[in-house]
């Protein structure tokens, strides 16, 4: 039972239901519970011995009820915040009231808090990715810290398919055109699936779309574009200064951005090993919401049981940590 007593309280509610059940004198029950005889007198008289609320039975306010109402109504009707109401409350209502009298009128009517006033806003629905079969695959580079053992920073490239979320990447020395080739080449071979279409930014290592500040089509030969015709790939641009159009690889690269503040790296390649772990256990062993639970390798066999011809080879699933650690010790 939790009892709420006045701070200086020198007597409990059952100490009091004593008092008024004693027949003893006011001056004996006053020395054998250490109070005055003031005390015993006032709980002799009374029926309930717990403490009455200390609010005020009368508020100190400035504002007449009338006052009160045309305060509340301009609060609700304007939305003005607290301070342009309390000018225009000084010029028209009352030239003494104080700005904290106010806002406790203002809460004393439930209307302290102007945001929870203000229309609700329709949220913007999340949109989601078209979607596709295997074989529609996002690229991006994302800048890597300098390790000590560097002279340079380096750069992530990152390939993710849409269909099954499946991600492939390699660490590269420089952001250039050879090196974006190199990768698409990389994943190419790696990849189970057809790849069909490549989905980059406008960056010079992917395009030769953008001339200065004007955009242009694209040549046709870039390093990058010349590959994806060789390997009958449709390579798609995002629309200039919209990141969000690639937006399944930029959240893979969030990720990747909370592997390197949580991980302290003794060098390059041991960045470089982490992130190529990660890659894996996020294919083979993290479950996606967006494939209902499964993980990218899971999915991509069950996208090859239903459609093979969208695949160069059979995906396999490799052994994760757990299934090696149970080989190793048996």
């Amino acid at each position: 039972m939790i009892i709420a007593l006045h701070k200086n309280a020198r007597t409990t509610p059952a100490i009091r239901a004593e008092i008024a059940a004693s027949t003893d004198s006011v001056t004996t029950l006053a020395a054998r519970y250490h109070v005055g005889e003031g005390t015993i007198r006032r709980w002799r008289t009374r029926e309930v011995f717990t403490d009455a609320s200390h609010t005020a039975h009368r508020l100190q306010t400035t504002l007449t009820p009338a006052q009160e109402a045309i305060v509340v109504e301009l609060r609700k009707t304007l939305l003005l915040p607290l301070d342009d109401l309390l000018a225009l409350t000084r010029e028209f209502l009352c030239a003494d009231v104080s700005r904290s009298g106010l806002d406790r009128c203002l809460r004393r009517h439930g209307v302290g808090n102007l945001r929870a006033l203000l229309p609700e806003q329709p949220k913007e629905p999340v949109q989601s990715f078209k979607a596709y079969e295997p074989g529609y695959v996002h690229v991006d580079v994302k800048f890597l810290p300098q390790m000590q053992d560097e002279s340079q920073r380096s750069y992530l490239f990152v390939a993710i398919d849409r269909a099954t979320r499946w991600v492939f990447v390699q660490i590269k020395r420089s952001k250039s055109a050879a090196n974006a080739r190199a990768f698409l080449n990389a994943l190419h071979k790696a990849c189970p699936i057809r790849i069909t279409r490549v989905l980059t930014d406008n960056g010079t290592e992917f395009t030769d779309r953008l001339f200065g500040v004007k955009a242009r089509a694209p040549t046709g030969e870039h390093e990058f574009d010349r590959l994806c015709q060789q390997l009958e790939i449709e390579h798609r641009l995002t629309r200039p200064r919209t990141p969000r159009t690639n937006g399944m690889v930029e959240r893979f690269n969030g990720r990747i951005s909370d592997v390197l503040k949580t991980h302290r790296f003794h060098s390059g390649e041991d960045m470089r090993q982490t992130l190529e772990r990660y890659a894996h256990l996020y294919n083979h062993q993290l479950p996606q919401s967006a494939l209902q639970s499964k993980t990218p390798i899971q999915a991509m066999k069950d996208w090859y049981d239903d459609k093979p011809e969208l695949f160069i080879k059979r995906p396999t699933n490799r052994p994760g940590c757990d299934n090696y650690a149970m080989k190793r010790h048996a």
